[in-house]
């Protein structure tokens, strides 16, 4: 579903965001998108068990866990962090996974560097039995296939795409099946250049461009200036950001509309892709620094 952002902008220039949050009340957004086809496979390959990796407040993790349960997989997560092994009810996210099925087995962070070790995955087999591997942030070219198919025909109209960026597989599937009229831009949420090497693996042509700007100092920090973004974004559109992707990423395009970055009576398309899962983990964050909270409701 395609929202129009009712905000004046300079230029004559006008926003919109595709509202992909709203596909699933639990597999919202990107992850939705990466899965379909990763849960296809692993039906083909007769597979029964799903692993996986991620973070404390992982998206990726909650939504694997509960499309494991609704597609009938056992789910297993390796959690980067061993010291989460006794917070798992302190956790909305793992607490989530876990009332959905999902089995956890906690790593060090030094343990974690080398989950794409042919060593690791051997021990993982050899305790859990055959499994199907979806990769930390779902990226794959199975996952690129299913984000091909964000944009659809009443896309053509815009000049602009942007998107949020984690692993790149999101990006990858917009640049994929983008018009030849089309720029996308992506914001990449991590600091590092490594993410472009990670996309040309996948983007099949070269309309685009990484804004690494709008990181707000890395992966899931966030300060005083994008909370009160994110806050009189939604007053004012009724839309929820989540803080560690699309809220950046809309906090940076309309930084650069202000910037005059976009030429004239540009149309923009802004993929919202869903995450709000992690706005309550965050949120205990905020408290415990005696910063406002996240609005995401009422």
């Amino acid at each position: 579903m395609n929202q129009e952002i009712h905000i004046n902008f300079p230029n004559h220039i006008s926003l919109t965001i595709k509202r992909d949050d709203l596909n699933h009340p639990f597999i919202s957004g990107n992850k939705l998108r990466k899965l379909k086809y990763n849960l296809l496979q692993a039906k083909a390959e007769k597979k029964d068990t799903l692993v996986t990796f991620g973070g404390a407040f992982s998206n990726h993790i909650a939504a694997v866990a509960y499309a494991g349960k609704e597609q009938g997989f056992k789910t297993i997560g390796i959690i980067r962090g061993d010291e989460l092994f006794n917070k798992i009810e302190e956790n909305p996210t793992l607490k989530f996974a876990q009332e959905n099925g999902m089995q956890f087995e906690f790593v060090t962070r030094e343990e974690y560097r080398h989950k794409s070790d042919i060593s690791f995955i051997e021990k993982l087999k050899e305790k859990f039995g055959d499994f199907y591997l979806v990769p930390e942030g779902g990226t794959n070219e199975l996952a690129v296939k299913g984000c091909e198919e964000i944009l659809t025909a009443e896309d053509a109209v815009f000049n602009f795409v942007c998107c949020a960026v984690g692993t790149g597989g999101t990006i990858s599937g917009l640049i994929n099946s983008a018009l030849p009229n089309q720029k996308i831009l992506g914001f990449p949420a991590l600091k590092g250049d490594f993410l472009t090497d990670e996309i040309r693996i996948f983007a099949k042509q070269d309309n685009w461009n990484l804004i690494s700007d709008y990181h707000f100092g890395g992966y899931g920090k966030i300060n005083l200036e994008l909370i009160e973004f994110i806050n009189t974004f939604f007053e004012e559109t009724k839309v929820p950001l989540d803080p560690i992707y699309t809220g950046k990423m809309v906090f940076g395009v309309i930084d650069l509309i202000h910037k005059n970055y976009f030429p004239e009576n540009s149309k923009i398309l802004l993929l919202h892709t869903g995450g709000l899962q992690g706005i309550d983990g965050m949120n205990i964050k905020l408290k415990q620094k005696k910063l406002p909270i996240l609005k995401s409701n009422g």
